[in-house]
């Protein structure tokens, strides 16, 4: 991982793209792999890539403060939705003005969807073309996760980077139920865009689905594109499957 000394010594960029949210700037390349070192310009902060995002679930990380993880340089912490979403919940974090200012952090968010409980916590949940139906393992409470509430939870943590809600299946299924899932994260990454009311202020990335069929991960790829989004994500991956 280069560091922010090693980026402050690199040239003029080699190519750049940029959307209302977000700049992404490549300032070099590996010769002989696909490696590279880039410069992200997001809302809060400017991230330079690749780099290490600690995991910050419910808007902290434990045992260090902000302030500790400004120091380590970290550039982008990593929130989740569907915890998020059930406490504090959007009620408060919009009365706080947002994650960064609840958690007292003025650098790069990042928010998962919700999506991935539908694996973690499959046991409790309800997969329907509408939505994913939650038992919230905090009160037993059943709780309906759409599209457009997933962008919504977003929209109030404030996170400059939000994920879509996909359908979330394990990378060692096999069998129709993984094209299911990779055409229906497509019909609700429509819906999400529709939902989405900050574009301005937050970027929302697709995210690629297929499990491990190259041919439904190229069709997923393909059709995320044309939708022309600021950033996409590489998912269904990391989840047992040999290396």
């Amino acid at each position: 991982m280069t560091t922010t000394d090693e980026f402050a010594q690199l040239g003029a960029p080699l190519e750049s793209s940029s959307s209302p949210a977000l700049k992404f700037e490549v300032l070099a390349k590996c010769s002989t792999t696909k490696a590279r070192a880039s410069r992200m310009h997001l809302p809060h902060y400017t991230a330079h890539t690749p780099m290490f995002m600690p995991v910050g679930t419910m808007g902290t990380i434990k045992g260090i403060t902000t302030a500790q993880l400004r120091t380590l340089d970290c550039h982008v912490i990593l929130g989740n939705t569907y915890h998020l979403g059930s406490q504090p919940g959007p009620e408060l974090l919009e009365k706080a003005g947002g994650l960064h200012k609840f958690m007292a952090w003025d650098r790069g968010l990042l928010t998962d969807s919700g999506g991935f409980q539908m694996v973690s916590l499959l046991k409790l949940a309800n997969i329907t073309e509408d939505g994913v139906e939650f038992e919230n393992p905090h009160d037993g409470k059943m709780m309906m996760l759409t599209p457009e509430m997933s962008i919504g939870l977003q929209n109030s943590i404030g996170a400059d980077i939000m994920m879509q809600l996909d359908d979330v299946v394990s990378s060692l299924t096999t069998g129709p139920r993984v094209e299911e899932a990779m055409w229906r994260s497509l019909r609700w990454l429509d819906r999400g865009i529709k939902a989405h009311k900050r574009p301005t202020e937050q970027n929302l990335f697709p995210i690629v689905q297929g499990g491990l069929d190259e041919r439904l991960r190229t069709i997923s790829a393909q059709e995320l594109t044309k939708r022309e989004s600021p950033g996409y994500a590489i998912g269904g991956l990391s989840g047992g499957e040999a290396k």
